[in-house]
């Protein structure tokens, strides 16, 4: 059981484990952001630099079948460096990406320490809240909600982790764990009933000023929506050792 086997370089085919809730003939994104991360990991590593932003854009809703990954450096440093993605399949581009690394190194003698995670990590109490049984990338993570719920409109603060290889054969990285589970902050927080309304993001902005650690990943997330069309979810990041980061996603929001 895998999200992805590789069929070639750069090339994947995508499992059921992959559907998103709106068409079980598409790819939630967290997946393919977390791939998008995978192919980025290989691409010109050098040593000392950490990924600390990845954009990523959606021109369509990515098919669940055989994806090719290209990548590419657009700016290439000793202190910083700037990478390219784009994700297509039957000769059709459907994400494109860009990232940064940016070098490790001592910030200050006394660095202002980033809050702690807003509740600690996942416990049994909490392993019985879940979301997504009807879709396959639901039901490929593990959910502990500690504050909202699974499908509740509003606010929520949600413990996650993969269940199963991103790629299939191979170990997640801690960044490949937090891309897979980032592009969820619009559904855990969801502002507007699933039943009547399209609330799908454009575009997912993580931005990260340390590097994440373990399988566990918390999101503290809330969704606005404007009053023309327009949606916004803001996601704040943690890990087991405290805030690591954030998440934003645009919405393209109308009635079903």
């Amino acid at each position: 059981m895998s999200m992805y086997s590789r069929t070639g370089r750069g090339r994947y085919l995508a499992s059921e484990h992959t559907q998103g809730p709106w068409d079980p003939r598409t790819q939630h994104m967290g997946p393919v952001t977390a791939l998008i991360a995978h192919e980025l990991e290989q691409t010109a590593p050098r040593p000392g630099l950490e990924l600390s932003r990845l954009v990523v854009d959606v021109f369509a809703p990515v098919p669940v079948a055989e994806l090719e990954v290209t990548t590419g450096v657009v700016r290439d440093g000793k202190r910083v460096q700037c990478l390219s993605a784009s994700v297509s399949s039957g000769g059709r581009e459907y994400v494109r990406a860009s990232a940064w690394r940016i070098r490790a190194a001592e910030t200050s003698s006394t660095p202002v320490q980033a809050p702690p995670a807003p509740v600690p990590p996942p416990s049994a109490e909490h392993a019985g809240s879940w979301l997504g049984s009807g879709f396959g990338y639901g039901r490929a993570m593990d959910w502990r909600f500690v504050a909202g719920g699974p499908m509740a409109p509003g606010p929520a603060t949600v413990w996650g982790r993969l269940t199963m290889p991103l790629v299939e054969g191979e170990e997640p990285t801690p960044v490949e764990r937090v891309a897979v589970f980032a592009d969820s902050g619009n559904g855990v927080s969801m502002a507007l009933d699933f039943g009547t309304h399209l609330f799908v993001n454009v575009d997912l902005t993580i931005s990260l000023f340390r590097a994440p650690a373990g399988e566990w990943v918390c999101m503290d997330a809330a969704t606005v929506i404007g009053p023309s069309g327009r949606g916004l979810t803001r996601s704040t990041l943690y890990d087991a050792g405290g805030e690591i980061g954030a998440a934003t996603q645009t919405l393209f929001v109308a009635p079903r």
